[in-house]
């Protein structure tokens, strides 16, 4: 089912307009002229070798296909060499498609530059990770990146329905119901070879119906027996790693229970370590609650020491509890602001040496230096504070800690300001 053409490709719709570079590139009359280098970004049954041959095909240029899995420096040169060949004796272009281009080292990725600046070879590479921290920069700059989009529904719906009916797919022989179809959309997550391979076994499930004549359909029974759970697009070391922790990290920031439990769910039905999980979730504990709710960050503690006692899968339990947990309870991110205020301070040079009353007094000397001379004990007042000067004099006054009306922060706002006062000398 893999487009012969551009105009049969599903999606994509934003790199295919008249006059786009990959339009431009596939058009005969635009070859010669027309040679730019592309780097295609996005996920896995994106159209990315699709695009590549479709490319080739219409624009009348040689197709070499090489895979960074398992093409060295020596299969590079060599192909570099017959596309100079190719150029000078019979005036044809190469395209050269390099699936997985992230796949490549440094000194691999070195090998393409000449043919890509001298014109040797179009380049098409194709990669699911962030080129930016998978190309190296020099290929980078002599090429363009375009990135592609997962397949919309309607994308999907159309791929389908053509290969239930197209030759090249299963040519009628069975038909396809709403709730089936709407299936396979569904688990495929817009992974256009997904939905494909789900057709095709869930096609093998349908049976003939007693009537002759009729072709077999396909039932959203058949989709169900021939895939068992959703298709989920996780990349454990790659961006969607990234991008589900960053939406499940900010949903319980913004008290959104519900998306937090979707965004947990997919990191564990894609494997990923649930330590990794449980670490995040301390991490929030402190910077997004502090002590808007202080039972937060020993529950998220506890929750990982249960993660390491009893393991997966019923270790998604306790994760599920602190999670609801720190969704849905008050938000302070003071002390961690706090932090940060104190230690860019540090940084800067704001600080001075600890004043004489709250030196070290214990060793021998200490007295005749005058340290400790003067410091009060807090538990000789009867209020257990007593007013003086704990800050070095150029920060004397500086505040840090700012707490919020959030949760029982309210009650450590309430009692700061009476302890403050106290520190200056008010009452």
């Amino acid at each position: 089912m893999r487009p012969t053409s551009l105009d049969e490709v599903a999606g994509q719709g934003h790199l295919l307009r008249p006059g786009s570079p990959l339009v431009t590139l596939a058009n005969p009359e635009a070859a010669a002229r027309a040679a730019t280098s592309v780097i295609l970004w996005g996920p896995p049954g994106t159209g990315k070798t699709t695009l590549a041959q479709a490319i080739a095909r219409s624009s009348g240029r040689r197709f070499v296909e090489l895979s960074a899995v398992t093409a060295g420096v020596k299969d590079v040169r060599e192909v570099m060499q017959e596309a100079l060949t190719q150029r000078d004796l019979y005036g044809q272009s190469t395209i050269l498609f390099l699936d997985e281009i992230h796949r490549f080292t440094k000194a691999q990725q070195d090998a393409l530059l000449p043919g890509v600046e001298n014109g040797w070879v179009v380049l098409i590479a194709a990669t699911t990770e962030n080129p930016s921290f998978s190309v190296i920069s020099p290929l980078l700059s002599r090429s363009l990146l375009l990135t592609l989009k997962a397949l919309t529904d309607d994308d999907l719906r159309l791929l389908i329905d053509r290969a239930v009916g197209d030759a090249r797919g299963l040519a009628g022989a069975v038909t396809l119901g709403d709730e089936a179809r709407d299936a396979l959309v569904r688990l495929s997550s817009g992974d256009a070879r997904r939905a494909l391979t789900a057709l095709e076994a869930a096609a093998s499930f349908s049976e003939p119906p007693e009537t002759d004549g009729d072709p077999p359909e396909i039932t959203a029974e058949h989709v169900a027996q021939a895939v068992d759970r959703a298709l989920l697009r996780y990349d454990r070391q790659g961006d969607e790693h990234y991008d589900v922790i960053s939406a499940f990290i900010k949903s319980i920031r913004g008290s959104d229970v519900d998306a937090a439990m979707h965004y947990l769910a997919r990191m564990i039905e894609a494997g990923e370590d649930p330590r990794f999980i449980a670490r995040r979730l301390i991490i929030s504990a402190a910077e997004d609650i502090g002590l808007a709710d202080p039972q937060a960050l020993p529950l998220a503690v506890a929750a990982a020491d249960a993660v390491q006692l009893i393991g997966m899968p019923e270790g998604r339990i306790p994760l599920a509890e602190a999670t609801a947990y720190l969704a849905t309870t008050a938000k302070s991110n003071a002390a961690y602001l706090a932090i940060d205020a104190a230690i860019a301070d540090v940084r800067s040079g704001g600080f001075g040496r600890v004043p004489l009353h709250l030196r070290d007094a214990h060793y021998p000397g200490a007295k005749r230096l005058g340290h400790g001379k003067g410091y009060v004990y807090p538990h000789d007042s009867e209020i257990g504070v007593s007013a003086q000067q704990y800050l070095p004099d150029e920060l004397h006054g500086r505040r840090y800690y700012e707490p919020t009306n959030h949760g029982q922060e309210r009650d450590v706002q309430a009692r700061l300001e009476k302890i403050r006062r106290i520190l200056a000398g008010e009452r």
